[in-house]
């Protein structure tokens, strides 16, 4: 009985005109597509289910339900826009189907069962649409972030071979431009990637250099997660991208050993960055200025931490008491006992001494912790 139905339905090219209009109704990401877009998929998916009718007993395929997943992630319509478009096709061409079988004297009974069994197929092929979709995301993800990361190591790694312009471009660099590159101390992929979606958003490339995330932004984020330890360089060409690596790969060292997590300028870690790069030295130095103290002594490593304080808060005794919730005289006694031991120039304010009794205090207790 539906066959003579199904048969005017598959001829009649005016319901087409219908269900990609209701589907472009529908769906807004949908309709800035092109109509003759639209339509062919229709069309094809509209094929398929009266095939899918006609020969119940020989499976049903979902290739084109397939495509189409997959075409629609690649034209970068979100998967709900998708589904919603089919959906209202679908309703429009229940609502033809069962007032064209009602003028036809078909039972109610009889289109109900047919609407039931053909509700059970769109199911079905939303499922499919859907899975092709996601897929096809998650390998457009893939080939963008590969393409991200070739570009940036192709721009940032020495010695490597320079990135084609037109994949410079597609990632959204300007040769124009400047960029200051960011180096954060995350090497774990999944929090990298967590990171680097949220920093995309905001404007750059970001991808994995040499194990850890890194990026170029014209314009650095106006925030970024203070547990984080990142820094960033100077605004500078692509051509001198290599430069800037450099700079940030230095002073993340530098960062990483004197500093907290947060976020840094390069430029104001070149201190940290040239102290970081002589461990042997540091190491030298410790043990012939501190090297009547014993690590293992609690009492010596307080007296050195004091010591320590009191030069970062500028040779004075109040900050130093505020910063170790202590009082002055006990600061004072700890460095007259500490002097007592391992003689210092901590009263010699003058720039290369309060650095050189700075670091061998600092590598002491570092050793110390160790």
């Amino acid at each position: 009985m539906l066959a003579p139905l199904l048969t005017a339905l598959a001829g009649d090219e005016g319901l087409l005109d219908e269900l990609v209009e209701a589907a472009r109704d529908a769906a807004p990401e949908v309709a800035r597509l092109p109509v003759e877009e639209s339509r062919r998929h229709v069309a094809l998916l509209f094929a398929a289910g009266l095939a899918a009718f006609r020969r119940p007993g020989e499976g049903l395929s979902f290739a084109e339900a397939e495509r189409l997943g997959a075409d629609r992630a690649a034209q970068g319509v979100p998967v709900a826009a998708l589904l919603g478009g089919v959906r209202a096709a679908r309703t429009r061409l229940l609502e033809i189907a069962v007032a064209r079988g009602r003028a036809a004297g078909i039972a109610d009974e009889v289109l109900l069962s047919a609407a039931l069994d053909f509700d059970r197929y769109v199911s079905a092929l939303e499922g499919h649409v859907a899975d092709a979709h996601r897929a096809a995301e998650r390998a457009l993800a893939r080939g963008r972030r590969d393409q991200r990361d070739a570009v940036l190591r192709a721009l940032l790694r020495p010695g490597t071979a320079p990135a084609p312009a037109d994949d410079v471009e597609a990632v959204g660099l300007r040769e124009h431009m400047t960029y200051r590159c960011m180096l954060f101390d995350i090497t774990d992929p999944g929090r990298a990637e967590a990171l680097e979606a949220r920093l995309t958003a905001c404007g750059g490339v970001f991808g994995t250099v040499e194990g850890r995330l890194a990026g170029l932004v014209a314009r650095t984020p106006s925030r970024v997660d203070p547990a984080v330890l990142v820094v960033t360089g100077p605004p500078l060409p692509l051509a001198r991208a290599a430069d800037g690596y450099r700079l940030c790969v230095t002073a993340l060292a530098g960062a990483a050993r004197f500093a907290r997590p947060g976020s840094f300028a390069a430029l104001d870690l070149a201190g940290e960055a040239a102290l970081a790069a002589q461990p042997q030295l540091a190491a030298l130095l410790a043990e012939a200025v501190l090297g009547a103290l014993d690590p293992a002594d609690a009492f010596h490593r307080e007296l050195a931490a004091t010591a320590l304080a009191y030069l970062d808060h500028g040779h004075r005794l109040d900050r130093t008491a505020a910063a170790l919730h202590v009082h002055p005289n006990t600061v004072r006694y700890r460095l007259r006992a500490l002097q007592e031991r391992a003689p210092l120039p901590l009263d010699d304010a003058t720039v290369l001494t309060t650095l050189r009794t700075w670091w061998a205090l600092r590598a002491w207790l570092d050793r110390a912790a160790g």
